[in-house]
């Protein structure tokens, strides 16, 4: 992996919120690292001295101290900052360094003309809501549900509802009936927010269908509340209160819960794509101090910030960026078609809302650079200083891309971590340098590793991502789960007292990482295992290729298996011998003569979740003979119907009629 594409500033140290921390530590704590390994180190072995500092150099807002740091260091089970009462909505909403009228919510889209909130005026329209809330009879450990897009509304819906230590969780509107109720059936929600509908680029998608379904399957709801978002003069969402009732004006004040710190503050959910999705429950704590470690420490987020990153509240990625105002950054909010009326809005959005920080996805970047974009021709991002990646790893040429074509002075932070911890765990830091296609550090606090098949940690070799000490955004656990089984099933059976996490990692010796796909998909050839990310990046890399999947098929006799690529072609093209011989010599070129598949069959689309990330495993488990309805969850694909093509071609498969692909 390669070349350096940014260094740090000289005075990096002085102009940075990690360099004001180190000086802290050093004040406060006597403390001195010599860099950012040495800091990190101290991090992830003294977790006791590490978090309090984190508590203590924030400033968290308590209603009661804490009596320790932590309980215990084993995994799971452990209990972080016993005795503590405080309340996420009131730390975040204390936005330091912002002026009452200073804009914190900037909110565009293609639905409605924009939005802009100041500081009290978030303020006041959560504290009329919570109040609202309180008059439908919510109280602390209620869940109210939001059937809403990434507006204003959603947001303050949030922190009304955790200031009252009631349970928030969201679904993204674009989200089919099936997929909601799959997650809703199972905490029961008392309320429903729900949005009549939304505009995606200029086509108008009325839900008021859907949201009669889900209110039919939730017994518990006893409140609808509406939210006339795609058309404020229309029908409202029959028998529901209009979202200016539940915000009508009130003298009531605006009052915050002293919760646990591992009170529930929000359900999150695992895309669902085998068997129900799983109810991930985050705690009002460790979500507060994670994210104002991540936000200021790593993305060096503060005051002078606008904060954007592109999101629906059907990812974990929206729960991230609205913490921004906690350590006083404004956010940018956006609710449409990125890519309508062309793959340069969100670059021209940029512009417009003087964003600082532009978070997006891999994919975005990649199909910016596919198409030729150059933002910076088509918008002035001089004020951009950070931009951040994930979703997928972004390989070497799309880092060098943004270097190229976004901004040469901005530091890109390509990031990896998940809903499970509501952060990520890999990441960026201001003190290091970016290096071509590779994820720069492990987070502080996040004691993350690679471990070999008989489990032994490696350095400059494939391994299993672990983490191997506990982080308080861990889950508190999963709801309805009272003795623990579930949660300790999906972590922490592979590896006793280690988190596993999933995904294939190659941590170098100055501690920068290369995610290369999910362990479960991984193409395992000849007894070596074969990240799926590079082999897209380069099978995408080609200008006739749109989309691809690529799935190993083992042997049951110990033989090397099949290896099948499944690409989506551009418009109008069809696959011929010379494409698949093109397709192929790439491969053996840029990878090696393992990653030649044996067949390369053209779809139409490939199987993908709500929030993007392609389905390797659904499409093996169909090509072995598991039927559609039982290899994956219909509902939580944004399009099931691409899985009829692999049931067919399964189906037509016979294991005689193999023939390798020429190449």
């Amino acid at each position: 992996m390669g070349d350096v594409l940014w260094t740090p500033p000289a005075d990096v140290l002085q102009r940075s919120r990690i360099g004001n921390y180190l000086r802290w530590l050093r004040e406060h704590r006597g403390l001195d690292f010599a860099d950012y390994d040495e800091l990190w180190r101290w991090s992830v072995t003294d977790l006791d001295a590490f978090w309090r500092s984190i508590w203590d150099h924030f400033e968290v807002v308590a209603h009661t101290p804490p009596t320790a740091t932590l309980t215990d260091a084993g995994l799971p089970g452990t209990r972080w900052f016993p005795g503590a009462t405080l309340n996420y909505a009131q730390n975040v909403l204390r936005m330091p360094g912002r002026a009452d009228d200073d804009p914190v919510v900037i909110a565009h889209g293609q639905t409605r003309a924009p939005v802009t909130l100041t500081a009290a005026e978030l303020r006041e329209q959560v504290r009329r809501v919570a109040a609202g809330l309180r008059r439908l009879g919510v109280v602390a450990g209620d869940r109210v549900a939001a059937y809403a897009p990434n507006i204003p509304e959603t947001y303050v819906l949030l922190l009304a509802t955790s200031s009252l230590g009631a349970i928030f969780s969201s679904c993204a509107p674009e989200f089919g009936t099936r997929s909601v109720t799959d997650r809703w059936q199972q905490i029961e929600p008392k309320v429903l927010v729900a949005v009549d509908g939304y505009r995606y680029g200029d086509k108008p998608v009325d839900r008021r269908g859907e949201v009669a379904a889900i209110r039919a399957a939730l017994p518990s709801l006893e409140h609808t509340v509406g939210i006339a978002y795609l058309d404020p003069a229309g029908t409202p969402i029959e028998g529901a209160l209009g979202w200016h009732e539940l915000a009508a004006p009130t003298d009531e004040p605006l009052t915050f819960a002293p919760v646990p710190f591992d009170h529930p503050l929000y359900v999150l959910y695992s895309s669902g794509t085998t068997g129900l999705p799983k109810p991930i429950v985050h705690g009002h704590g460790g979500i507060l101090l994670e994210h104002l470690k991540m936000l200021a420490l790593h993305h060096d987020l503060g005051p002078s910030d606008r904060f954007f990153w592109f999101t629906t509240t059907g990812w974990m990625m929206w729960n991230f960026l609205v913490s921004g105002p906690a350590v006083g950054a404004a956010i940018v909010l956006f609710d449409g078609n990125p890519g309508h009326p062309d793959l340069g809005a969100l670059w021209r959005l940029a512009e417009e809302t003087g964003t600082t920080y532009f978070g997006t996805s891999a994919p975005f970047l990649l199909a910016c650079r596919k198409a030729g974009l150059v933002p910076a021709e088509i918008a002035d991002l001089s004020a951009l200083r950070g931009l951040g990646s994930t979703g997928a790893p972004l390989p070497a040429e799309g880092f060098t891309w943004v270097y190229e074509t976004v901004g040469d002075r901005l530091q890109l932070q390509s990031l990896s971590g998940g809903t499970d911890v509501c952060t990520g765990f890999v990441g960026g830091v201001p003190l290091l340098p970016v290096h071509a296609g590779e994820i720069t550090c492990r987070a502080l606090g996040a004691r993350v590793e690679a471990r070999s098949a008989d489990g032994t940690p490696v350095v400059g070799e494939l391994g299993e991502l672990v983490i191997t000490a506990p982080m308080p955004s861990m889950p508190v656990g999963f709801w309805n789960d009272p003795d623990g089984r579930r949660y300790r099933e999906a972590y922490f059976e592979v590896y006793p007292g280690v988190w596993r996490h999933g995904d294939w990692i190659t941590i170098n010796s100055r501690g920068g990482c290369v995610i290369t796909g999910r362990s479960d998909a991984t193409l395992n050839r000849g007894g070596v295992r074969l990240g799926t990310a590079e082999f897209y990046s380069v099978v995408e890399g080609l200008d006739e290729v749109v989309d691809s999947v690529v799935v190993h098929l083992e042997d049951d006799e110990g033989g090397a298996g099949e290896l099948l690529l499944f690409v989506v072609l551009a418009e109008g093209l069809e696959l011929d011998d010379d494409l698949r011989r093109k397709i192929c010599r790439e491969l053996r070129t840029s990878l090696s003569p393992r990653h030649v598949p044996d067949e390369i069959h053209q779809v139409r689309a490939v199987p993908r979740t709500l929030s993007a990330k392609k389905l390797e495993v659904p499409v093996k488990k169909i090509l072995t003979g598991t039927p559609v309805d039982n290899a994956a969850a219909k509902g939580a694909l944004a399009n099931p119907e691409s899985l009829t093509a692999f049931a067919a071609f399964a189906q037509r498969r016979t294991p005689t009629t193999d023939t390798p692909t020429p190449a």
